[in-house]
């Protein structure tokens, strides 16, 4: 893993949703620096299924070396928010990194997705990442390192990626759309870029999604808190890029990605919105201006032919027993771009399982997307492992 440098102390650093998972692994990352953190986020109180709290977040950070300014903050109100800013200014002198990471999710169709989760993901993810920003600029303009840094992903317009969630995909891009003009609105006196991981990240959102035993199919959070930490090291000119967690560290010198593995040697599941165009993600993928489209980025994904993913799904078939049906109890369904690519599906609540070309009969608990050589290197190994 990346070594500190204390490049960090006596830096403050405001992180929304830093009470657990993500947000919390890049504060705990800048506490070993003798950094201040303040903790924006709105748990007050232990959720049975999702543990921690802006307090129990706090005595973690001052465990790790830093100072730590608990503040409940829904993003959804701007008076909150502005509350927060003004008592970490008060309290540490200024603010010197943002990083808006809070953020909703609801993984539905269009039909299924009630107004009130559409309300939801756009005012925490958009809204709240842009009054947010709002708030801390006019500090970060005075401050030496001055980043912001929004968990989301690059600006990728293959249909396949709204297909299933249109309104998570919009409020997410939001995010990015603010990376993308903040950079070019504030160049010179704040760096702004989005960070994003190029697998799935084991949280305790990811176990609600994924159902269990998941997290053999994910990375640690000390994967991206590590790369946030690259980019808090970059000057102010390294500003409006679309980054990779494993691409920066890659670039820092790390070789072996196993540390971040919760399994290691273990396939893992590729994150949302990153495909294999090469003529476009890789582009985005390295630190660079948004790439121009290319036609075949807006092709829908082929019609299945025989080939690796039906032979694939044909071995998935053969390892499924009563035994693995009841232990997951999900139905997953699989968007896969490129080769023998289209809609399949992987039914875990029947008796005995079964596979298949094509929507399932009952909906799919879990929709995910990837391309076909990483759907056969993750599945053709791991199904029958467990």
């Amino acid at each position: 893993m990346l070594p500190n440098t204390g490049k960090l102390a006596g830096c403050t650093i405001f992180i929304t949703g830093a009470s657990r998972g993500i947000g919390k692994a890049i504060a705990l990352k800048a506490a070993k620096d003798g950094a201040n953190v303040v903790i924006a986020a709105k748990t007050t109180q232990a959720h049975p299924k999702l543990p921690g709290t802006i307090y129990t977040a706090a005595e973690e950070i001052k465990a790790a070396g830093g100072k730590a300014l608990p503040c409940v903050v829904d993003v959804r109100d701007e008076q909150q928010i502005n509350n927060a800013v003004e008592k970490a200014v008060e309290k540490f002198g200024g603010i010197d990194i943002l990083v808006n990471n809070a953020s909703a999710i609801s993984l539905t169709n269009t039909l299924e997705t009630p107004t009130k989760r559409v309300d939801l993901m756009m005012n925490v993810n958009t809204r709240g990442t842009y009054l947010t920003s709002k708030a801390c600029i006019p500090y970060l303009k005075k401050s030496k390192i001055a980043h912001i840094l929004n968990l989301s992903p690059p600006l990728n317009l293959n249909p396949l990626w709204f297909k299933q969630h249109c309104a998570y995909t919009i409020a997410k891009y939001g995010m990015s759309m603010c990376v993308l003009g903040m950079a070019e609105e504030f160049k010179g006196e704040i760096a702004v870029n989005a960070l994003w991981p190029k697998t799935a990240i084991h949280t305790a959102a990811m176990d609600m999604l994924g159902g269990s035993g998941v997290e053999r199919q994910c990375r640690k959070v000390d994967i991206i808190a590590d790369a946030a930490y690259c980019i808090f090291k970059k000057p102010k000119n390294f500003t409006g890029n679309f980054i990779i967690d494993e691409n920066i560290l890659k670039e820092e010198g790390i070789k072996n990605f196993d540390v971040y593995a919760i399994a290691p040697g273990h396939p893992l599941i590729p994150d949302f919105f990153l495909d294999e165009q090469p003529d476009t993600t890789k582009k985005m993928e390295s630190h660079g201006a948004i790439p121009e489209l290319k036609e075949e980025t807006l092709q829908p994904p082929p019609k299945p032919r025989s080939g690796a993913v039906e032979e694939t799904f044909r071995i998935v078939k053969d390892c499924l027993s009563d035994d693995i049906v009841k232990a997951t109890q999900a139905v997953y369904q699989f968007e896969l771009s490129g080769e023998d690519g289209g809609t399949w599906f992987l039914d875990l609540k029947s008796k005995g399982g079964n596979v298949g070309y094509g929507e399932p009969s009952d909906r799919a608990d879990v929709v995910m997307s990837m391309s076909t050589d990483d759907f056969v290197k993750m599945f053709s190994e791991s199904l029958c492992v467990s």
